[in-house]
């Protein structure tokens, strides 16, 4: 039975009388309590009436994310208000002014914050990323800002099943392209990892349902063996007279899906699915450090670990804040068991990320969360207008891998896995970065472009006489740097595409030709380059020889596995979108007005591309994005690409579904491996092109000591034909493993087989 409104904001307003008596910070003071109830108040006025696409009363939506501002992430009366309000300028008659006089400027500044732009002056820019770019301004003054948004998301993401198709894949591309790495880099780690989860579940539903059935029936044999080590350790535990608490926690579901996809193992080979953790109450007087380290002996004095699984957190902690002490041993079951070691402080710092990082921080220390704030400032003050291009350079600052450099004074400095000796020029200061001319790493001279690997000791040595090139861009890898080359070739580069531009016309002209979308997508294509910018710049400064020109517009792709189709569109559907998952951008020109399309061998209707990134093949879950020029490209859903467009211009991506695909083929690469034996290349190219009709293109293997390697690049109808072909070759006497391969290794399918 539907409850009444009034019912429904009578239980709406008793969830927030258990937020304030549930979280001291909340009731530090009664000033604090009457403003929560008073924001509540108003934020249920504001939105009377108004329900989401669920069917509730939309007031239910901003009270739960003042409960995961409290609840989970730990804030105070503030946060907790602005997060009861932090719809009511988007979306209500109040405005920014009323709110900072009914309550005060904070409040009123985290909530502008929080608050999306009604335009933007420049339509080639996304409104998507335009408001994410606003986010980030706000959070720099005030880091509440992306906290209570992380809570925001939240919410939306554990709701999501009641939005259309087409905005799930949107919303669940860029949370796991944004909101899930910023959570990680806070140090919200139970967030990140729900993020990452529910995007998984709504892009995946049924990879999502597999794997949790698997883990579930993993954990039920598992458990047997947890509980053996767990009762070996407690009681040594207690002899020793420490205070704590044990519990496991299985691997996320998300976790084991991207490991699968970036290692090409199967479920079956991995093995830090569950893993125990001690939280430990200090004794007084001895460092958490030394008790860290003294449980770790306990455990090693039971079980054998593993050498090359110790992760020492504890004497170097993460840039998040992250602090704890990892070991894997094995147990008396035969089976590995990772176990995580921390104190109370450090496992809510674990937990609560950032609110409880900032708790502890009373040293008077600048810490790391403060040098990425200042990163992230000088992102934004160096920012492009191209949306993709800024979101790659801000997710250069959400690395989730760090290495630990050492200058050679010995101060440490924390990097992303891949940065240069260049990088780490531009971390000490930016005129040191400009007059770099090599580096000396542990003692032996290295080029600037050498990729440092943690641990190693750098002296950088400078010139005056250097000056900064810009092709330096081409190997840094830290926003940092890749910001401050921009910025001293920022007023040159201009000038040079506006030469190289006028150039390109004067040429074209020669021809009775101008620049249109079609002569620019050749020449992108025919010099490898993505932007239009990028090839005026390089035409300016004469690294494009304009005399080819002729022949770069006449040529023709040689790209057999791209592949034109046709479009079919669905019917019409009326989505309203007048609820907290409005769209982030409006297409002025309403150029898909259905949301979904039917792909089909139709050659009477329109053409649609396959991405050459991802190469999808009919049978797998897609996408299509309608690019600048009104193109429709089709993209795998789980292409990087797919889920970097969902997350700066999701106004242009529109859900896809085969329709037929009897007729033409398209092209993929699988990996074979296993061991040599005389003819396994026959009975593999046997069973492909005679038992199963499969044509094939090339063939290439190798062979070492009596393991072999190889290629197969095959012309395939549908993603179901493939894999009866990978079970098929997986029979085959001596071949371990069967992989898909896509061109940029963006997802694999494997098969393996017993030996």
């Amino acid at each position: 039975m539907e409850l009444s409104e009034q019912v429904q904001e009578e239980l709406a307003r008793r969830r927030v009388e258990v937020i304030i008596e549930r979280n001291p910070r909340c009731k530090m003071t009664q000033e604090g309590v009457d403003m929560i109830r008073k924001a509540f108040e108003i934020a249920n006025n504001a939105h009377r009436g108004v329900k989401r696409k669920s069917g509730e009363l939309y007031i239910f939506h901003p009270v739960a994310v003042a409960s995961i501002v409290a609840d989970e992430i730990g804030l105070g009366a503030t946060s907790v208000t602005a997060a009861l309000l932090h719809d009511v300028v988007e979306d209500t008659e109040l405005s920014v002014a009323d709110v900072a006089h009914l309550f005060n400027p904070k409040v009123a500044s985290i909530v502008d914050g929080l608050t999306k732009l009604e335009s933007v002056f420049d339509q080639s820019a996304s409104l998507q990323v335009e408001n994410f770019r606003k986010l980030l301004m706000s959070m720099i003054e005030d880091v509440r800002v992306i906290l209570i948004k992380l809570a925001d998301r939240l919410h939306n993401m554990r709701t999501l099943d009641s939005m259309p198709e087409h905005k799930r894949y949107r919303i669940s591309a860029e949370t796991l392209y944004i909101y899930a790495p910023i959570a990680h880099r806070l140090g919200l780690y139970a967030i990140k990892t729900e993020l990452e989860d529910l995007s998984l579940k709504n892009e995946h539903p049924q990879v999502y349902a597999t794997l949790q059935n698997k883990l579930e029936i993993y954990a039920q044999d598992y458990n047997k063996v947890i509980a053996s080590v767990t009762g070996d350790i407690k009681k040594q535990l207690d002899a020793q007279g420490f205070e704590y608490t044990i519990k496991s926690r299985s691997k996320s579901i998300y976790s084991i899906w991207h490991k699968m996809q970036t290692k090409g193992v199967p479920f079956e080979e991995i093995y830090d699915l569950i893993a125990m953790r001690i939280v430990f109450r200090p004794k007084d007087d001895i460092p958490e450090k030394t008790q860290c380290w003294a449980i770790y002996s306990i455990i090693t004095d039971l079980y054998r670990p593993k050498p090359d699984r110790l992760r020492d957190w504890v004497s170097t902690p993460k840039a998040n804040g992250y602090e704890a002490l990892h070991t894997t041993i094995m147990s008396p079951k035969g089976r590995w068991v990772e176990i995580q070691i921390r104190s109370e402080r450090m496992d809510e710092i674990a937990e609560r990320g950032f609110a409880a990082h900032w708790k502890y921080k009373d040293d008077g220390k600048e810490h790391e969360i403060d040098n990425w704030l200042n990163s992230i400032r000088k992102t934004l003050e160096n920012a492009t207008s191209d949306s993709i291009e800024f979101l790659d350079a801000f997710k250069l600052n959400l690395f989730s891998s760090e290495i630990m450099i050492f200058t050679p004074k010995g101060e440490m400095k924390v990097m992303p896995v891949g940065s240069t000796a260049l990088d780490f020029a531009f971390e000490i200061h930016t005129n040191l970065g400009y007059h770099s001319i090599g580096a000396k790493v542990n003692y032996k001279l290295e080029p600037l472009s050498y990729e440092l690997k943690s641990g190693d000791q750098v002296e950088i040595i400078t010139s005056e006489k250097q000056h900064p090139k810009y092709e330096w861009i081409n190997f840094v890898t830290t926003a940092k740097a890749k910001a401050c080359i921009k910025d001293i070739f920022k007023d040159e580069r201009k000038e040079l595409i506006a030469a190289g531009e006028s150039r390109l016309e004067s040429e074209l002209a020669k021809r009775k030709l101008s620049i249109n979308a079609r002569i620019l997508k050749k020449l992108l294509r025919n010099y490898h380059i993505n932007t239009k910018d990028e090839l005026y710049f390089q035409i300016g400064k004469d690294n494009i020889d304009l005399e080819d020109l002729e022949k770069a517009l006449t040529q023709k792709s040689t790209n057999r596995w791209i592949k034109i189709w046709h479009l079919n569109f669905g019917s019409n559907k009326n989505d309203d979108d007048a609820d907290d998952y409005q769209d982030a951008d409006v297409d002025p020109k309403q150029l898909i007005k259905s949301k979904n399309v039917v792909l089909s061998d139709d050659s009477s209707n329109r053409r649609y591309e396959i991405a050459q990134c991802c190469n999808p093949i009919p049978g797998d879950d897609v996408v299509a994005y309608i690019d600048d020029e009104n193109h429709i490209i089709l993209h795998s859903r789980r292409c990087a690409n797919a889920i970097k467009l969902m997350s700066s211009r999701g106004n242009r991506i529109i859900s896809a579904q085969w329709e037929s695909h009897k007729v033409l083929s398209y092209l993929v690469i699988i990996e074979i491996s296993g061991i040599d034996r005389q003819g396994i290349v026959s009975d593999i190219t046997k069973i492909i092109s005679l038992e199963l009709n499969v044509n094939m293109r090339s063939v290439h293997f190798e062979s070492h000591d009596g393991v072999f390697s190889g290629n197969i690049y095959l012309y395939i109808y549908s993603a179901i034909d493939l894999q009866k072909l990978m079970k098929a070759i997986s029979k085959v006497k001596g071949v371990d493993k069967v992989t898909r391969k896509d061109r940029n290794n963006l997802e694999n399918s494997v098969i393996t087989t017993s030996l």
